[in-house]
């Protein structure tokens, strides 16, 4: 499906559901004892009916980060042979990159072939746009995607 019919048939199929789901919730909520195990899902409920309900605005928004999961499965595996992440600041270098990866891999690029491109020519330029460097960004050479990948 395209992401405009995706987006089109969550508006007519699971909108009305959620909106039952939370008119629930508040019909519970009066009867419900806030510190029970119901009132401690409904609270989470509630306090995160925006994320939640996230996927309905978008068609290209995943219903779950499941494919996310997966992804950075085998740095999470790995991650106790990589003692360079041991403080903060390494932690959040090396998520970066993990994520631009991905990103990368999802959008058809081949990693190794988009990064040497990408540092190139931030090495090259002398006022750099950021845009043109996206996975996604039109201006990505051919040479960096992947073969028989759809972008």
């Amino acid at each position: 499906m395209t992401p405009e019919e995706r987006h089109e048939l969550r508006q007519k199929e699971a909108k009305p559901i959620i909106e039952e789901f939370y008119k629930w919730i508040e019909a519970c909520w009066a009867d419900t004892l806030p510190q029970s195990l119901l009132g401690k899902a409904l609270t989470y409920a509630q306090n995160q009916k925006k994320y939640l309900t996230a996927y309905l605005a978008d068609g290209r928004i995943e219903i779950s980060n499941n494919r996310a999961e997966r992804s950075i499965k085998p740095f999470v595996i790995g991650r106790k042979n990589w003692l360079f992440c041991n403080t903060p600041g390494g932690a959040r270098s090396s998520a970066a990159v993990y994520s631009l990866i991905q990103t990368a891999a999802e959008n058809g690029l081949n990693p190794q072939a988009y990064l040497e491109y990408a540092f190139r020519q931030i090495q090259l330029q002398d006022t750099l746009c950021i845009e043109k460097l996206l996975p996604w960004a039109e201006e990505i050479p051919v040479s960096c995607k992947m073969p028989n990948k759809k972008a």
